[in-house]
């Protein structure tokens, strides 16, 4: 996409921070404005050149901007577009980074009324424990998919348009149905966190903060890595996709049921037959990923 314009960033944290900044190492945009309520973000915000200036509010950041990037949590997202509805110009397009779509799908048609194909929902497929302006980064989004979910009456040139923003900026950009995108995210983003996170709980609650860390190995740090994300940022996206998230725990509840019924029976086959389609399944993505010089 051609250089010029103004970028708009509501939310300039990990995933908008880092958009900002490698748009700008892209040579994307020649100005950079950003909204967010922490202002110590925002100084943040400023003095890491995510921004080159803070707006006072969400409408004021998206006046005069000609693409704009929602980077907030799915439980303000319908707030925000509200908020910026009346002062988004007439050429200016709206995606966000929601990792649930349909609701945000649905707070987005609400919001935005006629204008609602100016709206192309996305979401990247990349992130990190850490949070906030403080961890942005301009390589984030490399070698990474960004899936774009837009409807039927989403306008055909502001879907390329962010497409060529997300492949500017090193992802590989793929498409899908938004209701197919939260089954899909529930099953391999939201329910490991959900499992991550109740596991450190249920150790904490077992054996206290103390020894469940200090007689831990690798597998069960590996395993838990992700309980050390964004807490509230989870309870919101656990709770926006609850209805494929149940589904997902439910489905998963089965199969753990058949291991505890295999491992009351000693069924060391039953286990092995589990385990080994795993263990086969990861080393094909990550010998696939190595031939292909990801990480």
């Amino acid at each position: 996409m051609p250089p010029g314009g103004c970028l708009a960033v509501i939310g300039p944290g990990l995933i908008g921070g880092s958009a900002a900044l490698a748009a700008r190492a892209a040579g994307l945009f020649a100005h950079f404005v950003a909204y967010t309520p922490d202002r110590a973000e925002g100084r943040l915000a400023l003095s890491r050149g995510i921004a080159d200036r803070l707006a006072d509010n969400a409408a004021a950041a998206v006046a005069g901007a000609d693409f704009i990037l929602l980077a907030v949590p799915p439980a303000a997202m319908g707030d925000t577009l509200a908020a910026i509805a009346p002062t988004v110009g007439s050429g200016a397009l709206i995606t966000d980074v929601g990792s649930v779509k349909v609701p945000i799908v649905e707070a987005a048609r609400a919001a935005l009324g006629e204008r609602f194909p100016d709206f192309v929902p996305g979401h990247p497929l990349a992130g990190a424990e850490r949070h906030g302006a403080v961890s942005a980064r301009a390589d984030l989004f490399r070698d990474h998919r960004v899936l774009l979910t837009p409807l039927a009456e989403t306008d055909p040139a502001r879907t390329a348009r962010v497409a060529e923003f997300w492949t500017a900026l090193g992802a590989a950009v793929e498409f899908l149905d938004p209701l197919r995108h939260d089954d899909v995210l529930a099953l391999t983003s939201h329910l490991p966190h959900l499992l991550a996170f109740s596991l450190v709980d249920h150790l904490l609650a077992e054996l206290g903060e103390q020894d469940a860390f200090r007689y831990a190995a690798g597998g069960f740090r590996d395993f838990t890595r992700i309980a050390a994300s964004d807490a509230d940022l989870w309870a919101d996206i656990g709770c926006a996709n609850r209805v494929a998230l149940l589904a997902a725990l439910s489905g998963y509840r089965e199969r753990l049921g058949e291991l505890a019924e295999a491992l009351a029976r000693a069924d060391r086959a039953a286990l092995a037959e589990c385990f080994g389609r795993a263990s086969a399944a990861r080393r094909s993505v990550l010998s696939t990923r190595t031939a292909e010089g990801q990480s």
